[in-house]
């Protein structure tokens, strides 16, 4: 199993933020879109590294069009030297229509179109085949040698990856049809991985005459871990602030659901609207958060993941939203990738 990091986003410690990561042992590094730009710390991780492996998880899609996400993935891959995932995301609507000022309307379609846009405009970028891609939401019909990139640009190189990132089926599904891998949510259960995801991952690659044989699954996994008791029940309090601040989306409801919680994501969604945020996390009880998260000592972390994920996902992120010593998770990701 593969272990990922995070890049940080301020440019100024991308660079070394990556370099850093690829010392310490990590396969690959992901940024993620929330106050900078996804994409400009790619820039500096490939710089500054050799081996480790980038991408986004996740870049807005649907802030952008099909021509600059195929811009952008083109470049970093041929800059990386073939070591780019273009990690995408939906977003929820109000982000998309009030953050983005740009239309929503039937997310899983449009994502699927998006991505076969995209490879359609590499096709054409590759080959110097006219690009002729017309469909419901984007149509993509001109391309002059003047915006062509040089199809050198990726001698021996493939073109990037394409992970797609969500929670609900529909989504899951097209992920399972078009895309290269699948980023769990953090907001993900064993159960719901196994019962939901999995299931509906296989559909998506049957509708395209394929098998999950090649197709990666990235997991991430809160962590709940310290040196001593006070550090383990400061990371349990932060932990259980970002499980109930997800569980309050209402988008994410299917995964309390499938656990006979929905009353909780109710209360949950009922107390994010009135801002009482520290009191959400009181109501992460010991069951729901065992059920989100690995819990326990430093060199017990590996082999409850192990346990959980290890036959189903092929790279993980530990999600720790709570500030840790960097040391620690040397030897727990050795004794991951060594699992």
């Amino acid at each position: 199993m593969k272990v990922d990091g995070g890049i940080p986003l301020d440019l100024h410690r991308a660079g070394t933020g990556a370099a850093e990561l690829e010392a310490a042992g990590y396969s690959g590094a992901w940024t993620a879109e929330t106050n900078h730009d996804p994409f400009l710390p790619c820039v500096l991780a490939a710089e500054h590294t050799s081996t480790l492996e980038i991408g986004t998880s996740i870049a807005v899609a649907f802030a952008r069009n099909p021509m600059t996400l195929a811009n952008v993935g083109w470049d970093l891959q041929a800059y990386s030297g073939g070591r780019f995932v273009l990690g995408l995301g939906s977003q929820i609507r109000p982000h998309i229509t009030k953050r983005f000022s740009m239309p929503w309307s039937h997310p899983a379609a449009r994502m699927r179109e998006l991505i076969l846009a995209i490879r359609a405009i590499w096709h054409t970028w590759r080959t110097g085949e006219p690009l002729r891609f017309r469909g419901e939401f984007y149509s993509h019909t001109l391309m002059t040698p003047f915006f062509t990139p040089a199809a050198a640009d990726l001698d021996g190189v493939a073109d990037a990856k394409i992970f797609l990132a969500g929670v609900g089926e529909r989504m899951t599904e097209v992920a399972g049809e078009v895309a290269d891998g699948f980023i769990c949510h953090g907001f993900t259960t064993e159960r719901y991985l196994r019962e939901v995801t999995l299931p509906t991952l296989a559909r998506g690659r049957a509708a395209a005459g394929r098998t999950m044989d090649g197709f990666e699954i990235v997991g991430p996994s809160f962590v709940v871990t310290g040196n001593d008791d006070t550090e383990r029940r400061a990371a349990a309090e932060g932990t259980r602030q970002q499980i109930a601040f997800y569980g309050s989306t209402p988008a994410y409801r299917p995964v309390l659901e499938r656990h006979g919680w929905g009353a909780l994501s109710d209360e949950l969604n009922r107390l994010s609207k009135q801002g009482r945020w520290q009191e959400m996390g009181t109501l992460i009880d010991d069951e729901v958060l065992h059920a989100f998260a690995v819990v326990g000592e430093p060199e017990q972390i590996a082999g409850q993941l192990a346990e959980r994920y290890g036959d189903v996902i092929q790279r993980i992120t530990l999600y720790a939203p709570y500030r840790a010593d960097p040391d620690r998770w040397r030897p727990i990701i050795s004794a991951i990738q060594a699992g």
